[in-house]
């Protein structure tokens, strides 16, 4: 099966460069106020060229790394890349993934899907349910507007399809719709066959939806990459294969020209890949679709301990990924000799899945390693840091952090720098 990538509109995108950089963006330069982004990015500054902290940025080279390294993977394994865009939401890093070949770009709400949208995606799973009626009414106009516009969401009750249906009255085209698959301890999704057939009987008798496969997520069952926590996902994904074979069976995906089976975080994607390419009967046409989205970026905590390419790979032949976000904070107090005080707090960095790690000083125009430093607590505005004896931080210093969970990241930057070594090469403008 031929799995093409998506499109994003290049006008579009051509649009971000030209916006004017000013006081709304946050540790930027002064100087560079009044230029667009690419003119700042053809300035080739350096975090000492009047950037103020906290600052985070993307490192150049480790993005690039990530990038190729996971779609050469998917590539290899026969599974279409729907990277969760919700992890950046950066139209400019949704069209390297689909330079890098991604099949769609996935998003979790209504308002994420008009971003997409303002930018050409053009073929989007939205993973959730959309029940909302405006919402359904702006993507019957969106879908009619542009034919070669591609959409699926999830659906788990029968309600839901009566409520989409009712919404979607007279469109020009069906919506496709993949029957969510939960489980418990879970999220969403229904929770037997029963119910499945259920709302797959709902779905066919609607007018204005289109069954066109099964979907879940897996990374809500297990939190960590023991022996325990994958069996338990793979328990999951074997229902989600099951699920589908007996839909196929009872033939509620007649209209399909493939069956879309869909899976996958950043922290078992090896094993989503590994259920939903085998064990198929040989007539069913189906497109594995993993929704993998953290890769991007990687981490220096949460995806560093469990993604199957972390430090502590599950795949062979396969270089590991590589952290591409860091914090920079000045030690703005050191009231103590065991207590540094960084300009770093819960609205700069990640803390919901691992603090962010001390691991460069920055001085006197050297950059050195930090070992033995420890982030204890983060304020609004400030991160404790617990010193080891004959620490080598002073007022004044920068602090590099590694940062966990890139997903809490993003949204607290408009504007990220992009660094190739030291020189600032880029720009990349989210939008949340």
């Amino acid at each position: 099966m031929t799995i093409s990538a998506c499109r994003l509109d290049p006008a579009a995108l051509a649009t971000i460069a030209d916006e004017r950089l000013d006081w709304r963006f946050k540790a930027i330069p002064s100087a560079l106020w009044g230029l667009s982004l690419a003119e700042a990015a053809a300035r080739r500054l350096s975090l000492s060229d009047g950037f103020v902290g906290p600052l985070v940025i993307l490192d150049a080279a480790a993005l690039e790394h990530n990038l190729r390294t996971m779609a050469a993977w998917c590539a290899e394994h026969g599974v279409a890349l729907a990277p969760h865009g919700k992890t950046t939401m950066a139209p400019q890093l949704f069209a390297r993934q689909a330079g890098h070949g991604a099949w769609a770009i996935t998003a979790a709400n209504a308002s994420q899907l008009r971003v997409y949208r303002a930018f050409g995606v053009s073929r989007i799973v939205f993973a959730n349910q959309l029940v909302d009626p405006a919402a359904l009414r702006w993507l019957a106009n969106a879908l009619a507007a542009d034919p070669e516009f591609e959409f699926c969401c999830w659906v788990d009750s029968v309600r839901g399809a009566e409520l989409m249906t009712a919404a979607l009255a007279g469109a020009s085209r069906p919506v496709d719709v993949l029957i969510e698959l939960g489980s418990d301890p879970g999220r969403t999704g229904v929770r037997d066959e029963r119910t499945a057939l259920e709302v797959a009987e709902a779905v066919r008798r609607s007018p204005a939806l289109r069954l066109a496969g099964v979907a879940g997520y897996e990374g809500t069952l297990a939190h960590d990459a023991s022996a325990r926590s994958r069996d338990i996902v793979g328990g999951y994904l074997r229902r989600l294969r099951e699920l589908t074979i007996t839909l196929a069976d009872k033939g509620f995906f007649t209209d399909a020209r493939h069956v879309i089976v869909s899976a996958g975080g950043s922290a078992y994607f090896d094993q989503v890949t590994h259920e939903l390419t085998t064990g198929w009967p040989a007539d069913l046409p189906v497109l594995p679709v993993l929704r993998s989205g953290a890769y991007v970026t990687h981490d220096d905590g949460f995806y560093r301990g469990v993604s199957p390419l972390g430090e502590n790979p599950r795949i062979d032949g396969t270089p590991p990924l590589r952290p591409a976000l860091r914090a920079w904070a000045q030690v703005t107090s050191k009231p103590t000799r065991e207590l540094a005080l960084l300009t770093l707090g819960k609205r700069d960095a990640s803390f919901d899945e691992g603090l962010p790690e001390p691991r460069l000083q920055r001085a006197g125009g050297k950059t050195t390693e930090l070992t033995g430093h420890r982030v204890t607590a983060l304020n609004d505005q400030h991160a404790f840091v617990a010193l080891p004896p004959e620490s080598p931080l002073a007022v004044g210093d920068w602090v590099g952090l590694g940062l966990s969970h890139p997903c809490t990241v993003f949204d607290k930057w408009p504007l990220i720098p992009v660094l190739d070594g030291d020189t600032v090469v880029d720009f990349v403008r989210t939008y949340f």
